[in-house]
């Protein structure tokens, strides 16, 4: 994973724009349907639960409409993220207070290597949701296409 980018690990087979979901539950289970149709993952049931367990931990919202769900977990049988941006914010416990419009949702072994490749992904990640024109072409994103093309920015 060294040298590692971004577009690397975006498959646009795990990207869902105009989601519909009405709350981060709905949220996190289509897109940990999205993530097992596309073979990521191995027990859907355990890696949610290690996601909630994550998410009881503290905010995985960062702030301006982006939240950064993830968990390691035995459930997951290859890294993988899936990218979710709905038409409305939904409530999610965010540093500023705002609920989410974009969601990037880690799927992540729970073996060391998995957990060093994940801190790396998340890094990756957080440094390209930084800027403002990542995400604001994020919240435009009409296809998984649109997605991917933000984190060029």
């Amino acid at each position: 994973m060294e040298g590692l980018n971004v577009l690397d690990v975006i498959d646009p087979n795990t990207v869902l724009t105009h989601l519909k979901a009405n709350d981060k539950k709905e949220a996190l289970q289509e897109m940990t349907d999205c993530l097992a149709h596309a073979g990521y993952l191995k027990d859907t049931d355990t890696y949610l639960k290690d996601v909630y367990q994550r998410e009881s931990e503290g905010a995985t919202g960062i702030g301006g409409y982006i939240a950064i769900p993830h968990g390691k977990s035995e459930g997951v049988q290859k890294i993988g993220v899936s990218i979710a941006v709905l038409d409305h914010e939904i409530d999610w416990e965010t540093l500023d207070d705002h609920g989410v419009r974009v969601i990037v949702l880690f799927a992540v072994g729970s073996d060391d290597a998995s957990a060093r490749e994940h801190l790396k992904l998340l890094s990756l990640f957080a440094r390209k949701l930084g800027r403002d024109s990542v995400v604001e072409a994020l919240l435009q994103a009409d296809t998984p296409v649109d997605v991917r093309n933000a984190f060029k920015h």
